[in-house]
Order: structure tokens, then C-alpha cells, then sequence
């Protein structure tokens, strides 16, 4: 299944090449195409890095390794990179990826770049009730057992006296003019 893009490939080019072939200016084409001129110059720096494969958009979402992304941010503090820089060189397509990855490492460190899974758990954990087992149980587990029961049953049955109450109040209620 192919990825859904805004802008495609030819439009891209059509628009990098009017700036750098015909030298018109990023802003007058962004203007004219009615495209940001942030877009136009991103697209522009990925042709001069990688060519025309620069402007193919990606197949899939990439899931990069949390050394990978200490990596990204260390050569951005130790060698000053701009982030549009950084993109390029570690071919990370947009530079909000990089500014979450380093939110995340200033808040939690190295345990904030690590990959977290999402959405809903692959297996439900429900809590199994204990198999019965063939030895008999001890007297007093035996009346703890029916203790327990009986408890229950005596709530049931108090609340079933609650809801007839309610309901013959009710009845006199409507009885009553």
C-alpha cells in the first residue's frame, strides 16, 4: 500500500527546479504554488543531498533504535548541528522527530529514547481462578468457604428486600392522591 502524500514527486521537482534552474526565488515560487516556503526549501536541500530520490516519499514509518536516536542528539551538541542538518545527515524525514526525541532525553535520559509500545496489549491479563484440586480441603477451610457464601447470599437477599420496599413505596405513593 502506497504511502498518501500532499504534494507528489513531479510537483516537488517541477518547484526545486524552478529555483535552482531557473533561479527564481524560494519565496516567489512558494508564493506562486501556494505551497510554505519551509516545505520548498526542505525539498530543495534533499535533492542537493540525495537527488531525486530525496523527493520519493517514504514507504513506511521507520522505528529507529534508542542508540541510534542518543546518537542523532549527541553529534547535534557535540558538532552544533541545525536541525535541518541533522535531518539530512541521519536521513530523519521531518525535524519534530529529532526536538521529541530530545525532550524526551532531557527528561528522562537514555529510558526516554527507548521504543514504548502502544495502543491496546496483545493479551488481556485476567486474573485466572485457581483449578479445583483433588485434595479435600481442611474443616476450617471448609467454613471459610461457606462463610463466604453465606455472606454473599445475605447481601442478595438484602438488597432484593431494598428494591420490594422500593417498589410497594412507590405503589402507595401512586395509590395516594
Amino acid at each position: 500500500m502506497e504511502r498518501k502524500v500532499k504534494y507528489n514527486c513531479e510537483f516537488k521537482l517541477r518547484c526545486v527546479e524552478e529555483v535552482l534552474k531557473r533561479h527564481n526565488s524560494v519565496k516567489g515560487t512558494a508564493r506562486a504554488n501556494k505551497i510554505a516556503e519551509s516545505n520548498l526549501t526542505c525539498w530543495i536541500s534533499r535533492y542537493n543531498e540525495f537527488g531525486i530520490e530525496g523527493l520519493f516519499p517514504r514507504q513506511k514509518n521507520k522505528v529507529y533504535t534508542a542508540d541510534f536516536k542518543l546518537k542523532v542528539i549527541q553529534t547535534i551538541e557535540n558538532k552544533s548541528l541545525s536541525l535541518d542538518e541533522a535531518c539530512l545527515i541521519f536521513k530523519i524525514p521531518a525535524q519534530s522527530t529529532i526536538i521529541s526525541w530530545q525532550r524526551k532525553y532531557a527528561k528522562d535520559d537514555l529510558a526516554g529514547l527507548e521504543l514504548k509500545s502502544r495502543g491496546r496489549p496483545a493479551v488481556m491479563n485476567f486474573k485466572r481462578k485457581q483449578r479445583k484440586t483433588d485434595k479435600p480441603l481442611t474443616r476450617e477451610e471448609e467454613l471459610l468457604k461457606e462463610l463466604e457464601y453465606l455472606r454473599a447470599e445475605n447481601e442478595i437477599l438484602k438488597k432484593f428486600n431494598a428494591l420490594v420496599q422500593a417498589e410497594q413505596a412507590n405503589q402507595n405513593k401512586k395509590l395516594k392522591p
